[in-house]
């Protein structure tokens, strides 16, 4: 049975001390201070506890990714869930998400809307005070308490025939996102069954940001307001698969606009099914940095949002400037190999086909 650790990142504030009581109901084997000595945090829970102080900063959550060896996956076969406060209404999801992104690429997993944020005067709570009929302090203990009875108990759902599911906005003739995803695919198994959906230009429209009860409407029907292709193939195609690669070039450090309109127009759907049982991957090329730009948007709207499972090391980054480029990368088709195992064994049973 894996160990469970409490690393507290950060002085605790009042808030942060009330949500930590929900992780005392399961019996930590340790709790540790980052900048003091950490136990071996491989094959590990984790239940991060981090304070963002009055100035909008939490210099401790560097401190402890430099008592870490960025060379030797010190988080591997590990997973992780993250309870944090902030002293104002912002930066509690900006620092969740960087943890999360240097984690998982440390071989940290994390099980899908893996954190509960405090926002100063819990704010981010109060729409939901109408809808559960309590406060808001008991809605937020409430929600740390299930995060780590999830955390405790999370299982990994592999299968022997997994379906992945690839999404993309590209020029086939153009991308050198698509170029680097065709060097991973032709290394996964035969066991794994890919289906590729192009959202072409002007097939998607953007939300609409119908109202709650509107949206969840239509989701019972498994339709959306604009309906189209949305509704017509990506939705079933979404609930067919076991997990999603989102193929992303880099646009101005952000997700193109069809791929953005596609997250944005699953919340029907989400509004009455979960994701918890589907990994999300993505592979960024960027013409010359940012490529973290786009990873934090992935994990912040499918993992910590959309309920998507994150495998470790879910995503595969490079950066190609001109056309072919991505091709002429010292060790690129080793990284492709490699990643496409890693996609691999986090979703099927084994490698017998």
């Amino acid at each position: 049975m894996k160990p469970f650790y409490i690393i507290q990142i950060g002085e605790s504030s009042l808030q942060l001390k009330r949500m930590l009581d929900a992780a005392w109901t399961h019996h930590p084997d340790g709790v540790f201070q980052a900048g003091k000595p950490l136990p071996d945090l491989q094959n590990a829970r984790i239940l991060f506890a981090i304070q963002v102080n009055a100035w909008n900063l939490c210099p401790e959550l560097s401190t402890f990714f430099m008592q870490l060896d960025p060379t030797a996956r010190s988080l591997a076969q590990s997973e992780a869930a993250i309870l944090i406060h902030s002293d104002s209404e912002r930066y509690s999801r900006d620092f969740a998400v960087d943890l999360i992104l240097r984690a998982n690429e440390l071989g940290c997993r994390f099980m899908g809307r893996p954190v509960v944020e405090a926002a100063k005067d819990l704010v981010n709570w109060k729409l939901m005070e109408t809808v559960k009929h309590k406060t808001r302090q008991e809605i937020c203990v409430t929600e740390c308490e299930h995060l780590v009875a999830r955390l405790v108990a999370d299982n990994p759902v592999k299968k022997s025939h997994p379906s992945l599911l690839v999404l993309h906005a590209s020029n086939a003739h153009t991308s050198s996102t698509l170029q680097l995803w065709a060097l991973v695919k032709k290394n996964l198994p035969q066991a794994v069954r890919v289906q590729e959906i192009h959202i072409e230009n002007g097939t998607v429209r953007d939300c609409i940001g119908c109202p709650y009860t509107t949206c969840k409407h239509f989701g019972e029907q498994m339709r959306c307001f604009y309906g189209g292709v949305m509704v017509e193939e990506i939705y079933p195609a979404i609930l067919k698969a076991d997990a999603i690669l989102w193929i992303c070039p880099n646009y101005n450090d952000a997700l193109s606009a069809n791929l953005t309109a596609t997250v944005n127009r699953m919340t029907a759907l989400f509004r009455t099914h979960n994701f918890y049982n589907k990994s999300l991957f993505g592979i960024v090329v960027s013409g010359n940095s940012g490529s973290e730009c786009l990873q934090h948007q992935l994990i912040s709207a499918l993992n910590i949002n959309k309920t998507f499972r994150l495998p470790p090391q879910f995503s595969l980054t490079a950066t190609a400037n001109d056309k072919n480029a991505i091709l002429e990368r010292s060790n690129i088709e080793f990284q492709a190999a490699e990643y496409a195992r890693n996609l691999a064994n986090e979703i099927k049973t084994s490698w017998v086909d």
